[in-house]
Protein backbone atom coordinates (compact mmCIF):
# COMPACT_ATOMS: atom_id res chain seq x y z
CA UNK A 1 0.00 0.00 0.00
CA UNK A 2 2.63 2.37 0.86
CA UNK A 3 4.45 1.92 -2.44
CA UNK A 4 1.14 2.92 -4.08
CA UNK A 5 0.66 6.00 -2.40
CA UNK A 6 4.48 6.85 -3.47
CA UNK A 7 3.35 6.33 -6.79
CA UNK A 8 0.28 8.59 -6.46
CA UNK A 9 2.07 11.32 -4.39
CA UNK A 10 4.70 11.61 -7.43
CA UNK A 11 1.96 11.21 -10.16
CA UNK A 12 0.43 14.34 -8.29
CA UNK A 13 3.69 16.30 -8.27
CA UNK A 14 4.14 15.47 -12.20
CA UNK A 15 0.17 16.48 -12.81
CA UNK A 16 -0.45 19.06 -10.61
CA UNK A 17 -3.93 17.43 -9.04
CA UNK A 18 -4.91 15.32 -6.27
CA UNK A 19 -3.07 16.99 -3.43
CA UNK A 20 -6.19 18.66 -1.47
CA UNK A 21 -7.27 14.34 -1.89
CA UNK A 22 -4.37 13.11 -0.29
CA UNK A 23 -3.57 15.45 2.64
CA UNK A 24 -7.08 16.01 3.54
CA UNK A 25 -7.67 19.18 2.06
CA UNK A 26 -10.53 20.54 0.29
CA UNK A 27 -11.51 18.60 -2.62
CA UNK A 28 -11.55 21.49 -5.58
CA UNK A 29 -14.01 19.55 -7.94
CA UNK A 30 -14.07 15.10 -8.37
CA UNK A 31 -13.45 13.45 -5.00
CA UNK A 32 -11.67 10.71 -7.37
CA UNK A 33 -8.37 11.01 -7.72
CA UNK A 34 -6.99 11.10 -11.58
CA UNK A 35 -3.93 11.44 -14.13
CA UNK A 36 -4.35 13.11 -17.32
CA UNK A 37 -2.51 10.82 -19.68
CA UNK A 38 0.28 12.07 -20.82
CA UNK A 39 2.56 12.12 -23.89
CA UNK A 40 6.63 12.85 -23.47
CA UNK A 41 9.84 11.11 -22.51
CA UNK A 42 9.72 8.55 -20.60
CA UNK A 43 13.00 6.29 -18.73
CA UNK A 44 12.40 2.85 -17.63
CA UNK A 45 14.72 2.63 -14.93
CA UNK A 46 15.49 0.03 -11.79
CA UNK A 47 16.55 2.16 -9.07
CA UNK A 48 18.10 0.72 -5.90
CA UNK A 49 20.35 2.23 -2.94
CA UNK A 50 23.81 0.55 -2.26
CA UNK A 51 27.16 2.21 -1.13
CA UNK A 52 30.57 3.23 -2.74
CA UNK A 53 33.74 0.02 -3.20
CA UNK A 54 37.03 0.07 -4.66
CA UNK A 55 37.00 -2.73 -7.64
CA UNK A 56 41.12 -3.18 -6.95
CA UNK A 57 40.67 -2.73 -3.11
CA UNK A 58 43.40 -5.44 -1.98
CA UNK A 59 42.85 -7.42 1.49
CA UNK A 60 46.30 -8.56 3.04
CA UNK A 61 46.21 -11.75 5.19
CA UNK A 62 47.62 -13.47 7.55
CA UNK A 63 49.36 -16.66 6.17
CA UNK A 64 51.56 -17.65 8.51
CA UNK A 65 50.01 -20.93 10.49
CA UNK A 66 48.27 -20.78 13.34
CA UNK A 67 48.64 -17.69 15.76
CA UNK A 68 51.38 -15.51 15.91
CA UNK A 69 52.01 -11.77 17.24
CA UNK A 70 51.92 -8.35 15.69
CA UNK A 71 55.63 -6.69 16.61
CA UNK A 72 55.28 -3.97 14.16
CA UNK A 73 52.13 -1.99 12.87
CA UNK A 74 52.27 0.76 9.95
CA UNK A 75 50.10 3.68 11.16
CA UNK A 76 46.45 3.91 9.61
CA UNK A 77 46.06 6.14 6.85
CA UNK A 78 50.02 5.85 5.73
CA UNK A 79 50.40 6.24 1.98
CA UNK A 80 52.30 3.24 0.78
CA UNK A 81 54.20 1.93 -2.65
CA UNK A 82 53.85 -1.17 -3.75
CA UNK A 83 57.12 -3.44 -1.87
CA UNK A 84 56.47 -1.22 1.52
CA UNK A 85 56.68 -3.31 5.14
CA UNK A 86 53.07 -2.97 6.42
CA UNK A 87 53.24 -5.65 9.46
CA UNK A 88 55.90 -7.28 11.05
CA UNK A 89 54.40 -10.95 13.00
CA UNK A 90 57.09 -12.55 15.51
CA UNK A 91 58.83 -15.45 13.54
CA UNK A 92 60.74 -16.52 16.61
CA UNK A 93 58.93 -19.90 16.90
CA UNK A 94 59.51 -20.55 13.31
CA UNK A 95 63.00 -19.75 13.26
CA UNK A 96 63.81 -22.42 15.97
CA UNK A 97 61.93 -25.06 13.93
CA UNK A 98 63.97 -23.89 10.65
CA UNK A 99 67.17 -24.76 12.69
CA UNK A 100 65.74 -27.97 13.62
CA UNK A 101 64.65 -28.93 10.54
CA UNK A 102 68.02 -27.94 8.44
CA UNK A 103 69.82 -30.97 10.95
CA UNK A 104 67.30 -33.36 10.00
CA UNK A 105 67.79 -32.37 6.22
CA UNK A 106 71.05 -32.67 6.62
CA UNK A 107 70.64 -36.29 7.99
CA UNK A 108 68.41 -37.14 4.97
CA UNK A 109 70.76 -35.49 2.86
CA UNK A 110 73.22 -38.07 3.93
CA UNK A 111 71.26 -41.08 4.03
CA UNK A 112 70.32 -40.14 0.42
CA UNK A 113 74.08 -39.95 -0.52
CA UNK A 114 74.89 -43.45 1.18
CA UNK A 115 71.74 -44.77 -0.75
CA UNK A 116 73.13 -43.71 -3.95
CA UNK A 117 76.63 -44.78 -3.32
CA UNK A 118 74.71 -48.30 -1.81
CA UNK A 119 73.40 -48.61 -5.74
CA UNK A 120 76.57 -47.95 -6.98
CA UNK A 121 78.29 -51.02 -5.19
CA UNK A 122 75.23 -53.35 -5.13
CA UNK A 123 75.10 -52.91 -9.24
CA UNK A 124 78.98 -53.72 -9.34
CA UNK A 125 79.19 -56.58 -7.36
CA UNK A 126 75.96 -57.77 -8.75
CA UNK A 127 77.88 -57.35 -12.70
CA UNK A 128 81.00 -59.69 -10.94
CA UNK A 129 78.73 -62.03 -9.98
CA UNK A 130 77.00 -62.48 -12.90
CA UNK A 131 80.33 -62.61 -14.69
CA UNK A 132 81.95 -64.94 -12.38
CA UNK A 133 78.60 -67.67 -12.97
CA UNK A 134 78.65 -66.98 -16.53
CA UNK A 135 82.32 -67.86 -16.84
CA UNK A 136 82.20 -70.97 -14.51
CA UNK A 137 78.96 -72.23 -16.81
CA UNK A 138 81.72 -71.72 -20.55
CA UNK A 139 83.90 -73.62 -18.67
CA UNK A 140 81.91 -76.26 -17.76
CA UNK A 141 80.90 -76.15 -21.44
CA UNK A 142 84.62 -76.77 -22.47
CA UNK A 143 84.83 -79.23 -20.00
CA UNK A 144 82.00 -81.13 -21.23
CA UNK A 145 83.19 -80.62 -24.65
CA UNK A 146 86.89 -81.35 -24.30
CA UNK A 147 85.89 -85.21 -22.73
CA UNK A 148 83.60 -85.87 -24.93
CA UNK A 149 85.96 -84.67 -28.11
CA UNK A 150 89.14 -85.65 -26.90
CA UNK A 151 89.67 -86.98 -23.68
CA UNK A 152 87.01 -90.19 -24.18
CA UNK A 153 88.23 -90.84 -27.62
CA UNK A 154 91.95 -90.81 -26.36
CA UNK A 155 91.35 -93.18 -23.76
CA UNK A 156 89.63 -95.77 -25.35
CA UNK A 157 92.38 -95.29 -28.23
CA UNK A 158 94.83 -96.22 -25.62
CA UNK A 159 92.79 -98.93 -24.22
CA UNK A 160 92.47 -100.34 -27.62
CA UNK A 161 96.17 -100.13 -28.08
CA UNK A 162 97.10 -101.55 -24.58
CA UNK A 163 94.81 -104.81 -26.11
CA UNK A 164 96.23 -105.06 -29.50
CA UNK A 165 99.87 -104.58 -27.76
CA UNK A 166 98.84 -107.35 -25.25
CA UNK A 167 97.30 -109.71 -27.94
CA UNK A 168 100.33 -109.47 -29.48
CA UNK A 169 102.60 -109.65 -26.55
CA UNK A 170 100.31 -112.95 -26.13
CA UNK A 171 100.96 -114.57 -29.69
CA UNK A 172 104.63 -113.50 -29.14
CA UNK A 173 104.72 -115.27 -25.65
CA UNK A 174 102.94 -118.12 -27.30
CA UNK A 175 105.06 -118.64 -30.42
CA UNK A 176 107.96 -118.76 -28.39
CA UNK A 177 106.89 -121.62 -25.46
CA UNK A 178 105.90 -123.36 -28.62
CA UNK A 179 109.35 -123.09 -30.12
CA UNK A 180 111.11 -123.53 -26.49
CA UNK A 181 109.40 -126.45 -25.79
CA UNK A 182 110.71 -127.76 -29.64
CA UNK A 183 113.79 -127.01 -27.77
CA UNK A 184 113.53 -128.74 -24.45
CA UNK A 185 112.37 -131.96 -26.20
CA UNK A 186 115.54 -131.45 -28.54
CA UNK A 187 118.17 -130.60 -25.26
CA UNK A 188 118.74 -127.73 -26.23
CA UNK A 189 116.45 -125.99 -23.55
CA UNK A 190 116.27 -126.40 -19.56
CA UNK A 191 112.92 -127.17 -18.30
CA UNK A 192 113.60 -123.97 -15.95
CA UNK A 193 114.14 -121.67 -19.21
CA UNK A 194 110.73 -123.60 -20.36
CA UNK A 195 109.31 -122.14 -17.39
CA UNK A 196 110.10 -119.28 -17.86
CA UNK A 197 108.18 -119.13 -21.60
CA UNK A 198 105.65 -120.65 -20.21
CA UNK A 199 105.25 -117.52 -17.63
CA UNK A 200 105.46 -115.19 -20.41
CA UNK A 201 103.04 -116.84 -21.83
CA UNK A 202 100.00 -116.26 -18.52
CA UNK A 203 101.72 -112.60 -18.17
CA UNK A 204 100.40 -111.83 -21.56
CA UNK A 205 97.78 -113.46 -21.18
CA UNK A 206 96.94 -111.57 -18.30
CA UNK A 207 97.62 -108.30 -19.46
CA UNK A 208 95.29 -108.89 -22.46
CA UNK A 209 92.54 -109.60 -20.18
CA UNK A 210 93.53 -106.59 -17.87
CA UNK A 211 93.67 -104.27 -21.08
CA UNK A 212 90.07 -105.53 -22.21
CA UNK A 213 88.73 -105.25 -18.68
CA UNK A 214 89.96 -101.65 -18.58
CA UNK A 215 88.11 -100.80 -21.22
CA UNK A 216 84.29 -102.39 -20.67
CA UNK A 217 85.27 -100.22 -17.03
CA UNK A 218 85.87 -96.96 -19.70
CA UNK A 219 82.87 -97.53 -21.54
CA UNK A 220 80.05 -99.00 -18.92
CA UNK A 221 81.64 -97.01 -15.97
CA UNK A 222 84.15 -94.69 -16.31
CA UNK A 223 82.67 -92.62 -19.18
CA UNK A 224 78.83 -92.51 -18.07
CA UNK A 225 80.17 -90.90 -14.59
CA UNK A 226 82.41 -88.53 -15.99
CA UNK A 227 79.72 -87.64 -18.82
CA UNK A 228 76.83 -87.39 -16.24
CA UNK A 229 79.31 -85.41 -13.94
CA UNK A 230 80.51 -83.04 -16.58
CA UNK A 231 76.80 -82.32 -17.79
CA UNK A 232 75.65 -81.80 -14.17
CA UNK A 233 78.30 -79.21 -13.80
CA UNK A 234 77.29 -77.51 -17.37
CA UNK A 235 73.50 -77.58 -15.51
CA UNK A 236 74.48 -76.37 -12.14
CA UNK A 237 76.87 -73.72 -13.62
CA UNK A 238 73.84 -72.68 -15.54
CA UNK A 239 71.23 -72.17 -12.79
CA UNK A 240 74.30 -70.82 -11.15
CA UNK A 241 74.41 -67.92 -13.01
CA UNK A 242 70.68 -67.43 -13.46
CA UNK A 243 70.69 -67.22 -9.77
CA UNK A 244 73.71 -64.85 -9.99
CA UNK A 245 71.20 -62.59 -12.21
CA UNK A 246 68.08 -62.64 -10.26
CA UNK A 247 70.26 -61.53 -7.34
CA UNK A 248 71.89 -58.90 -8.76
CA UNK A 249 68.49 -57.72 -10.21
CA UNK A 250 66.76 -57.97 -6.64
CA UNK A 251 69.86 -56.37 -4.86
CA UNK A 252 69.71 -53.97 -7.60
CA UNK A 253 65.65 -52.85 -7.38
CA UNK A 254 65.77 -53.17 -3.37
CA UNK A 255 68.58 -50.84 -3.85
CA UNK A 256 67.27 -48.42 -5.62
CA UNK A 257 63.65 -48.11 -3.70
CA UNK A 258 66.23 -47.50 -1.16
CA UNK A 259 67.19 -44.65 -2.56
CA UNK A 260 64.22 -43.87 -4.12
CA UNK A 261 62.76 -43.31 -0.16
CA UNK A 262 65.79 -41.41 0.75
CA UNK A 263 65.82 -39.19 -2.20
CA UNK A 264 61.39 -38.80 -1.37
CA UNK A 265 62.42 -38.45 2.58
CA UNK A 266 64.84 -35.35 1.36
CA UNK A 267 62.58 -34.07 -0.86
CA UNK A 268 59.80 -34.34 1.88
CA UNK A 269 62.12 -32.66 4.47
CA UNK A 270 63.44 -29.85 2.72
CA UNK A 271 59.87 -28.83 1.69
CA UNK A 272 59.19 -28.64 5.51
CA UNK A 273 62.22 -26.57 5.54
CA UNK A 274 61.26 -24.50 2.41
CA UNK A 275 57.40 -23.88 3.62
CA UNK A 276 59.08 -22.96 7.18
CA UNK A 277 61.31 -20.00 5.52
CA UNK A 278 58.30 -19.06 3.63
CA UNK A 279 56.18 -19.16 6.75
CA UNK A 280 59.17 -16.54 8.08
CA UNK A 281 58.97 -14.74 5.11
CA UNK A 282 55.42 -14.24 5.17
CA UNK A 283 55.72 -12.52 8.76
CA UNK A 284 56.77 -9.72 7.01
CA UNK A 285 53.94 -8.44 5.08
CA UNK A 286 54.22 -5.83 2.16
CA UNK A 287 52.29 -3.92 0.09
CA UNK A 288 51.20 -5.63 -2.91
CA UNK A 289 49.80 -2.46 -4.24
CA UNK A 290 49.98 1.41 -3.47
CA UNK A 291 47.13 2.65 -1.55
CA UNK A 292 46.35 4.13 1.58
CA UNK A 293 46.42 2.15 4.62
CA UNK A 294 43.50 0.93 6.10
CA UNK A 295 43.31 -1.45 9.11
CA UNK A 296 40.81 -4.31 8.23
CA UNK A 297 38.95 -4.14 11.58
CA UNK A 298 38.23 -0.70 10.72
CA UNK A 299 34.42 0.39 9.13
CA UNK A 300 33.11 -3.05 10.79
CA UNK A 301 33.97 -5.17 8.04
CA UNK A 302 34.01 -8.22 10.36
CA UNK A 303 30.22 -8.78 10.13
CA UNK A 304 28.53 -11.16 12.60
CA UNK A 305 32.26 -11.22 14.37
CA UNK A 306 33.23 -8.74 17.43
CA UNK A 307 36.48 -7.31 15.48
CA UNK A 308 38.83 -5.96 18.04
CA UNK A 309 41.02 -2.85 17.19
CA UNK A 310 44.53 -3.66 15.30
CA UNK A 311 47.66 -3.06 17.38
CA UNK A 312 50.60 -4.52 18.24
CA UNK A 313 51.31 -7.42 20.48
CA UNK A 314 47.79 -8.42 19.27
CA UNK A 315 47.65 -12.52 19.00
CA UNK A 316 46.04 -12.87 15.17
CA UNK A 317 44.93 -16.60 13.54
CA UNK A 318 46.06 -17.62 10.13
CA UNK A 319 43.49 -16.29 7.19
CA UNK A 320 42.63 -12.74 9.31
CA UNK A 321 42.75 -9.68 7.05
CA UNK A 322 44.77 -7.26 8.70
CA UNK A 323 45.46 -4.71 6.06
CA UNK A 324 43.13 -3.33 3.37
CA UNK A 325 44.89 -0.83 0.58
CA UNK A 326 41.74 0.48 -1.52
CA UNK A 327 42.14 2.67 -4.47
CA UNK A 328 40.70 5.21 -6.36
CA UNK A 329 42.05 4.57 -10.03
CA UNK A 330 38.62 2.43 -10.16
CA UNK A 331 35.43 2.70 -8.07
CA UNK A 332 32.29 0.70 -8.10
CA UNK A 333 28.91 0.86 -6.73
CA UNK A 334 27.61 -2.48 -4.40
CA UNK A 335 24.19 -2.64 -4.78
CA UNK A 336 21.13 -5.06 -4.60
CA UNK A 337 18.65 -5.92 -7.09
CA UNK A 338 15.26 -7.43 -6.06
CA UNK A 339 14.41 -10.24 -7.23
CA UNK A 340 11.29 -9.04 -9.41
CA UNK A 341 13.84 -6.32 -11.10
CA UNK A 342 15.95 -9.58 -12.49
CA UNK A 343 14.31 -9.82 -15.95
CA UNK A 344 14.49 -6.43 -16.46
CA UNK A 345 18.08 -5.98 -16.18
CA UNK A 346 21.51 -7.74 -17.05
CA UNK A 347 25.18 -7.08 -17.17
CA UNK A 348 26.32 -4.28 -19.22
CA UNK A 349 23.11 -1.68 -18.93
CA UNK A 350 23.77 1.79 -18.27
CA UNK A 351 23.35 2.79 -14.76
CA UNK A 352 23.42 6.73 -13.60
CA UNK A 353 25.08 6.94 -10.01
CA UNK A 354 24.02 9.76 -7.40
CA UNK A 355 26.07 10.00 -4.26
CA UNK A 356 24.28 11.53 -1.15
CA UNK A 357 27.32 13.30 0.36
CA UNK A 358 28.03 14.84 -3.55
CA UNK A 359 24.47 15.91 -4.70
CA UNK A 360 25.37 17.95 -7.53
CA UNK A 361 27.42 15.31 -9.20
CA UNK A 362 26.15 12.45 -11.27
CA UNK A 363 28.65 9.38 -11.98
CA UNK A 364 27.95 6.94 -15.66
CA UNK A 365 28.49 3.26 -15.03
CA UNK A 366 27.52 -0.27 -16.39
CA UNK A 367 26.52 -3.35 -14.40
CA UNK A 368 29.73 -5.19 -14.05
CA UNK A 369 28.53 -8.73 -12.22
CA UNK A 370 25.06 -9.96 -11.03
CA UNK A 371 25.21 -12.76 -8.30
CA UNK A 372 24.13 -16.37 -9.36
CA UNK A 373 22.90 -16.35 -5.27
CA UNK A 374 21.05 -14.60 -3.58
CA UNK A 375 22.14 -12.67 -0.48
CA UNK A 376 22.62 -15.04 2.50
CA UNK A 377 22.61 -11.89 5.16
CA UNK A 378 19.62 -10.41 3.69
CA UNK A 379 17.76 -13.61 3.43
CA UNK A 380 18.65 -14.28 6.88
CA UNK A 381 18.02 -11.04 8.25
CA UNK A 382 14.54 -11.00 6.60
CA UNK A 383 13.55 -14.81 5.34
CA UNK A 384 10.58 -13.19 2.60
CA UNK A 385 13.43 -10.47 1.11
CA UNK A 386 15.69 -12.33 -1.74
CA UNK A 387 17.87 -9.94 -3.41
CA UNK A 388 21.03 -10.48 -5.45
CA UNK A 389 24.31 -8.67 -4.92
CA UNK A 390 24.92 -6.39 -7.99
CA UNK A 391 28.37 -4.43 -8.85
CA UNK A 392 28.25 -1.27 -11.00
CA UNK A 393 31.46 -0.07 -12.47
CA UNK A 394 32.00 2.83 -12.57
CA UNK A 395 32.88 5.01 -16.18
CA UNK A 396 35.47 7.88 -14.27
CA UNK A 397 38.12 7.57 -11.62
CA UNK A 398 36.04 8.87 -9.12
CA UNK A 399 38.65 10.68 -7.59
CA UNK A 400 36.42 12.37 -5.37
CA UNK A 401 34.64 9.80 -3.98
CA UNK A 402 35.44 7.71 -0.94
CA UNK A 403 34.80 3.75 -0.06
CA UNK A 404 31.51 3.66 1.98
CA UNK A 405 29.74 6.41 1.07
CA UNK A 406 25.47 6.21 0.45
CA UNK A 407 24.17 5.84 -3.05
CA UNK A 408 21.46 5.68 -5.70
CA UNK A 409 21.62 3.43 -8.42
CA UNK A 410 19.18 4.32 -11.48
CA UNK A 411 19.61 1.09 -14.01
CA UNK A 412 18.40 2.87 -17.40
CA UNK A 413 16.33 0.04 -18.97
CA UNK A 414 14.66 1.62 -22.02
CA UNK A 415 14.72 5.47 -22.80
CA UNK A 416 11.46 6.78 -24.88
CA UNK A 417 11.43 10.35 -26.52
CA UNK A 418 8.18 10.08 -27.23
CA UNK A 419 6.06 7.85 -24.95
CA UNK A 420 2.10 7.60 -23.52
CA UNK A 421 2.59 7.00 -19.65
CA UNK A 422 0.03 6.97 -16.82
CA UNK A 423 0.80 5.89 -13.10
CA UNK A 424 1.37 2.04 -12.56
CA UNK A 425 -1.33 2.14 -10.11
CA UNK A 426 -4.14 3.30 -13.01
CA UNK A 427 -3.68 -0.12 -14.31
CA UNK A 428 -5.27 -3.38 -13.30
CA UNK A 429 -6.06 -6.41 -14.91
CA UNK A 430 -9.51 -8.00 -15.54
CA UNK A 431 -9.47 -11.24 -16.97
CA UNK A 432 -6.19 -10.99 -17.70
CA UNK A 433 -6.29 -8.28 -19.60
CA UNK A 434 -5.02 -4.78 -18.89
CA UNK A 435 -7.49 -2.20 -18.46
CA UNK A 436 -7.49 1.70 -17.42
CA UNK A 437 -10.62 3.33 -16.23
CA UNK A 438 -11.43 6.46 -18.22
CA UNK A 439 -13.21 9.60 -16.39
CA UNK A 440 -15.97 10.11 -18.51
CA UNK A 441 -18.94 12.46 -18.64
CA UNK A 442 -21.16 9.48 -18.34
CA UNK A 443 -18.73 7.84 -15.38
CA UNK A 444 -16.09 5.92 -15.53
CA UNK A 445 -15.26 3.50 -18.37
CA UNK A 446 -13.44 0.69 -18.48
CA UNK A 447 -10.88 0.59 -21.40
CA UNK A 448 -8.80 -2.33 -22.39
CA UNK A 449 -4.59 -0.93 -23.09
CA UNK A 450 -1.28 -2.85 -24.63
CA UNK A 451 0.97 -2.30 -21.48
CA UNK A 452 4.68 -1.55 -22.32
CA UNK A 453 7.50 -1.44 -19.19
CA UNK A 454 7.35 0.29 -16.32
CA UNK A 455 9.48 2.39 -13.54
CA UNK A 456 7.54 1.08 -10.87
CA UNK A 457 6.14 4.51 -10.86
CA UNK A 458 5.05 5.49 -14.71
CA UNK A 459 4.03 2.43 -17.06
CA UNK A 460 4.48 2.81 -20.79
CA UNK A 461 0.47 2.98 -22.80
CA UNK A 462 1.50 1.09 -25.82
CA UNK A 463 -2.31 1.62 -27.16
CA UNK A 464 -5.84 2.18 -25.92
CA UNK A 465 -5.55 5.85 -24.59
CA UNK A 466 -4.73 9.05 -26.59
CA UNK A 467 -3.15 11.94 -24.32
CA UNK A 468 -5.23 14.11 -22.66
CA UNK A 469 -7.70 11.45 -21.10
CA UNK A 470 -8.41 11.39 -17.53
CA UNK A 471 -7.17 8.40 -15.87
CA UNK A 472 -8.46 7.19 -12.45
CA UNK A 473 -5.81 6.57 -9.74
CA UNK A 474 -8.31 4.67 -7.70
CA UNK A 475 -10.19 2.16 -10.15
CA UNK A 476 -13.66 1.46 -8.62
CA UNK A 477 -14.16 -2.29 -7.90
CA UNK A 478 -17.17 -2.98 -9.04
CA UNK A 479 -18.72 -6.59 -9.19
CA UNK A 480 -19.11 -7.10 -12.49
CA UNK A 481 -15.23 -5.85 -13.15
CA UNK A 482 -13.23 -7.03 -10.54
CA UNK A 483 -9.41 -6.43 -11.17
CA UNK A 484 -7.12 -9.23 -11.13
CA UNK A 485 -5.15 -9.82 -7.77
CA UNK A 486 -1.85 -9.44 -9.56
CA UNK A 487 0.45 -6.36 -10.42
CA UNK A 488 -0.09 -4.91 -13.72
CA UNK A 489 2.27 -5.33 -16.56
CA UNK A 490 1.95 -7.42 -20.04
CA UNK A 491 0.39 -10.37 -19.78
CA UNK A 492 2.05 -13.60 -21.31
CA UNK A 493 3.20 -12.69 -24.82
CA UNK A 494 3.43 -8.81 -24.18
CA UNK A 495 5.64 -6.79 -24.42
CA UNK A 496 6.78 -6.11 -20.77
CA UNK A 497 9.30 -8.35 -19.51
CA UNK A 498 7.83 -8.03 -15.82
CA UNK A 499 4.58 -9.70 -17.03
CA UNK A 500 3.01 -12.38 -15.07
CA UNK A 501 0.36 -14.74 -15.59
CA UNK A 502 -2.57 -14.30 -14.00
CA UNK A 503 -3.20 -15.76 -10.60
CA UNK A 504 -6.57 -18.45 -9.93
CA UNK A 505 -8.54 -16.93 -7.16
CA UNK A 506 -12.56 -18.82 -6.33
CA UNK A 507 -15.22 -16.96 -7.52
CA UNK A 508 -16.52 -15.91 -4.13
CA UNK A 509 -13.18 -14.39 -3.02
CA UNK A 510 -12.81 -11.12 -3.43
CA UNK A 511 -9.40 -9.71 -4.32
CA UNK A 512 -7.45 -7.75 -1.95
CA UNK A 513 -6.38 -4.05 -3.17
CA UNK A 514 -4.90 -1.97 -0.79
CA UNK A 515 -7.13 1.19 -0.37
CA UNK A 516 -5.11 3.98 -2.58
CA UNK A 517 -7.77 7.23 -1.92
CA UNK A 518 -5.92 9.56 0.75
CA UNK A 519 -9.04 10.52 2.12
CA UNK A 520 -9.49 7.03 3.56
CA UNK A 521 -6.50 7.09 4.93
CA UNK A 522 -5.34 7.76 8.50
CA UNK A 523 -3.22 10.93 9.20
CA UNK A 524 0.02 8.30 10.40
CA UNK A 525 -0.44 6.44 7.19
CA UNK A 526 -0.29 9.74 5.21
CA UNK A 527 2.44 11.17 7.10
CA UNK A 528 4.27 7.15 6.20
CA UNK A 529 3.59 8.23 2.79
CA UNK A 530 4.94 11.21 3.20
CA UNK A 531 7.80 10.50 4.62
CA UNK A 532 9.06 7.79 2.04
CA UNK A 533 9.32 10.20 -0.06
CA UNK A 534 12.64 12.08 -1.13
CA UNK A 535 13.71 15.73 -0.29
CA UNK A 536 12.98 17.27 -3.82
CA UNK A 537 9.09 15.86 -3.72
CA UNK A 538 8.47 16.43 -0.27
CA UNK A 539 9.39 20.03 -1.12
CA UNK A 540 6.84 20.26 -4.45
CA UNK A 541 4.14 19.07 -2.24
CA UNK A 542 4.67 21.74 0.84
CA UNK A 543 5.01 24.34 -2.01
CA UNK A 544 1.91 23.08 -3.61
CA UNK A 545 0.15 22.68 -0.32
CA UNK A 546 0.88 26.11 0.74
CA UNK A 547 -0.45 27.51 -2.62
CA UNK A 548 -3.79 25.71 -2.17
CA UNK A 549 -3.82 26.89 1.55
CA UNK A 550 -3.45 23.54 3.36
CA UNK A 551 -1.00 21.85 5.48
CA UNK A 552 1.63 18.93 4.47
CA UNK A 553 1.77 15.96 7.03
CA UNK A 554 4.98 17.21 8.52
CA UNK A 555 3.35 20.74 10.18
CA UNK A 556 2.26 18.63 12.84
CA UNK A 557 -1.38 19.45 12.48
CA UNK A 558 -1.48 15.10 12.89
CA UNK A 559 -3.99 15.13 9.76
Amino acid sequence: MLQAVIAILVAGVLAGVAYPIWFGGEDSGSQTPIFVAKRGALIINVRESGTINSRDLVILKNEVEGRTTILWLIEEGTQVNEGDILVKLDASSLEDKKTQQQITVDNAEASFVRARESLAVTQSQGESDVAKADLARQFAELDLRKYLQGEYPEQIQQAEADITIAREELQRAEDKLAWSRQLEKEGYLTQTELLADELAVKRTQINLELAETKLGLLKDFTHQRQLAQLTSDVEQTGKALERARRKAKSDDVQAKAELKARKAELERQRGKLEKIIEQIDKCTIKASASGEVSYATTGGRHWGRRAEPLEERQEVYQGQPLICLPTTTSMMAEIKIHESSLRKVHVGMPVKITVDALPEETFAGKIGKIALFPDGRSRWMNPDLTVYPTEVYLDSNGSELRIGMRCQADIIVEAYDDALYVPVQSVVRVKGQPVVYVQTSDGPEMREVEVGLDNNRMIHIVSGVTAGEKILLAPPLAPSAKPDDQPPGDKAGGKGPAAKAPTTKPADEAPKVAPTDPSKMTPDERRKAFESLSPAQQEQIRKRMQQQGGRPPDSGAGG
